[in-house]
């Protein structure tokens, strides 16, 4: 037991003047005369028996009440079990990202911790609140209910290892208290590793009651007809038994085509048939999953034909024209001692064809030519010099020839999974009439090959960039040295390389991304690009480039939707962005990280059990209650013990 006024207890020194009195108590008795005491004799010794206790009960009480007094003067309390961490700061860490749109029992996840929050903290309570994307430092609950009322869901994943080191450089002569509100969709153990022991977080973590959700993941066009296109619909389903869902799609909000789905399986595709001309809408489903991934947005422009040329003797060249056709593409061929170097900036795709050597000159071109935005291909000659080659590919990546080997080998591998085959093949082929190359250079490459040989050696790599591609081959691939030319796997493949980083399919950016995009606009020096939706609109960052402009996003916009670029009041292209499906699969639930943390229902629960240990029991109280009792008994004591 401690003591706030400690001093006080001194006074318990006059507890010896009610004994003195009792001790030195002097009373004068009257003498009577009887003419018999015999009688009285023995009352009397009664009489001065019961007296003698009464004094004694009436000292005791007396003792007591004094006692009792000076100690609740003192004012006496027992120490809080945790009362070294009273003056902790309070943080508290919401989860906002669009898994806490599940259902739990209450409704939404993320709107029923907010309404406790509201409900439950006490309005003196000081604390920071930090969500997804802001920060709210120092504040109280009156202060913050704007901000909690107002709270969206975030596109930005939960990432509690970055949250917790905005924590812990927050300056603070004091511990801290976290309270981590999340639904730990996602949750890994590097999230916590390096959470300080001596702040461990208590977790509060809702638990969603429907966790079936269907995500609809790309589209893109599948095939491209006469007068059509054909868009295929990827979706995914996540949880068991699903009903029948609702499918839409949408141009300029104007209905299209509607269907029903049944998820025989976790992955599905539809496809849907439209005009082939300019698309501004999205794809939609129904269902009773989360919201934010039951739309797609995206565009397809206007078709626009791709310039392509190609470097080299027009006798190894033929096979291009057969592939780059009129109808899609504007090609050219050139020899290296025609071409003409100003037009090379105007191309989207550049084929070195078979160049024994690539003049300074044609490197320093070809080198800007990358930098904003062109797709290369780089085909070498048997006759190519290995040193001319590293140096100009050193400009753009760690791809380098070594020595030239006259080995006859065969093309078996195809890497499906690579951008220049997306959507190029329905099932994944292993058993074709495989291509082969008379002689080859060896490659040494830390990028992942397109094609491969027989030995796992590369035959075709890509060096990826935000900007641009560079497609490598290790062997020429003329009629002499190869018959790749004859194989079913040259048109998907040089199609692709052409159409790479072009808009000649869907349009369906990804909000946070950061990839840049090009749109083809000449602008004056202060012009500046907009970029504008229904309900918002921003200014990327951009970057002028001949007749193009590469435009940066960031993290805007905030919002999903269809966007468009203008000029002033001139539109030039439209976009659509998307969010990342990162938050789809809600049994992603990994609970165990948090099995050495402390946890806790709700929010109330916590603030209850740090005031419960952190507070002191003050008990002067009772010992003014039991002072009372003792005044009172001892005025029983005077008024009915004779």
């Amino acid at each position: 037991m401690h003591f706030k006024q400690p001093e006080i207890l001194y006074f318990l020194f006059l507890l010896i003047v009610p004994i003195l009195v009792h001790l030195f108590q002097l009373r004068r008795f009257k003498t009577s005369y009887f003419t018999n005491v015999r009688f009285l004799k023995e009352l009397a010794v009664q009489t001065r028996k019961s007296s003698k206790i009464k004094k004694r009960l009436l000292l005791a009480t007396r003792l007591l009440l004094l006692t009792c007094a000076i100690i609740a003067f003192s004012q006496p309390f027992f120490e809080a079990k945790d009362s070294q961490n009273a003056s902790n700061e309070m943080y508290i860490i919401l989860d906002n990202s669009f898994s806490m749109q599940a259902k739990g029992k209450k409704g939404e996840l993320l709107k029923r911790a907010v309404q406790e929050l509201l409900e439950n903290t006490p309005e003196n309570a000081q604390f920071s609140l930090l969500t997804n994307t802001e920060n709210y430092w120092n504040t109280d609950i009156k202060s913050a209910k704007s901000a909690l009322q107002n709270l969206k869901y975030s596109a930005t994943p939960f990432e509690l290892s970055s949250i917790m080191a905005k924590v812990k450089v927050h300056k603070s002569a004091h511990k801290k208290d976290i309270v981590i509100i999340s639904d730990a969709v996602g949750l890994t153990e590097n999230d916590i590793k390096n959470i300080d022991s001596e702040e461990k977080p208590y977790f509060i973590i809702p638990e969603a009651e429907q966790k079936n959700n269907i995500s609809i993941d790309s589209v893109y066009i599948n095939q491209t007809l006469e007068n059509f296109y054909e868009i295929s619909v990827n979706l995914s389903a996540y949880g068991e038994d699903f009903k029948p869902v609702s499918t839409a799609l949408y141009n300029q909000n104007k209905l299209i085509a509607k269907t029903i789905i049944n998820f025989d399986s976790k992955k599905k595709k539809i496809n849907f048939t439209i005009p082939k001309e300019a698309f501004h809408g999205y794809v939609s489903i129904e269902d009773n999953g989360l919201t934010y991934d039951n739309r797609l947005f995206f565009s397809i422009s206007k078709n626009k034909k791709t310039n392509v040329i190609s470097i080299g003797e027009p006798e190894k060249s033929n096979f291009l024209s057969r592939i780059y056709t009129s109808a899609e593409f504007n090609y050219s061929n050139y020899s290296i001692s025609s071409l003409d170097y100003n037009s090379l900036e105007k191309q989207n795709t550049i084929i070195l064809n078979e160049l024994n050597e690539i003049p300074q000159a044609l490197q320093t071109t070809l080198k800007a030519f990358v930098s904003k935005g062109g797709n290369l291909v780089v085909i070498p000659s048997e006759k190519s010099s290995i040193s001319n080659l590293n140096s100009f590919l050193g400009n753009f990546g760690k791809v380098q020839f070594n020595n030239w080997k006259t080995e006859s080998k065969l093309i078996t591998k195809i890497n499906f999974d690579h951008p220049l085959f997306s959507g190029v093949f329905e099932n994944k082929i292993t058993n074709f009439q495989y291509p082969k190359t008379n002689s080859s250079f060896d490659i040494s490459s830390p990028y992942p090959a397109v094609l491969s040989y027989e030995d796992q050696s590369t035959f075709v790599t890509a060096i990826q960039n935000p900007t641009a591609g560079i497609t490598i081959f290790s062997a020429p691939i003329n009629s002499n040295n190869s018959n790749f030319q004859q194989s079913p796997l040259i048109v998907p493949l040089f199609y692709k390389i052409a159409q790479n980083n072009q808009k000649t399919g869907v349009n369906a950016l990804t909000i946070g991304n950061n990839q840049p995009y090009f749109v083809d606009v000449l602008l004056t020096k202060d012009a500046i690009l907009e970029v504008k939706g229904n309900e918002d609109s921003f200014i990327p960052i951009q970057q002028i480039l001949n007749n193009k402009v590469k435009l940066t996003f960031n993290d805007f916009p905030e919002t999903a939707g269809n966007y468009s670029v203008f000029d002033k009041k001139e539109q030039v292209e439209n976009l659509s962005f998307n969010y990342k499906r990162t938050e789809s699969d809600l049994s992603k639930v990994n609970t165990n990280v948090v099995s050495d943390f402390k946890t806790a229902d709700t929010i109330s629960t916590i603030f209850n059990t740090l005031q419960t240990e952190r507070t002191d029991s003050q008990i002067w109280k009772w010992f003014v209650i039991f002072a009372l009792l003792f005044l009172a008994l001892e005025i029983a004591i005077i008024k009915f013990v004779k």
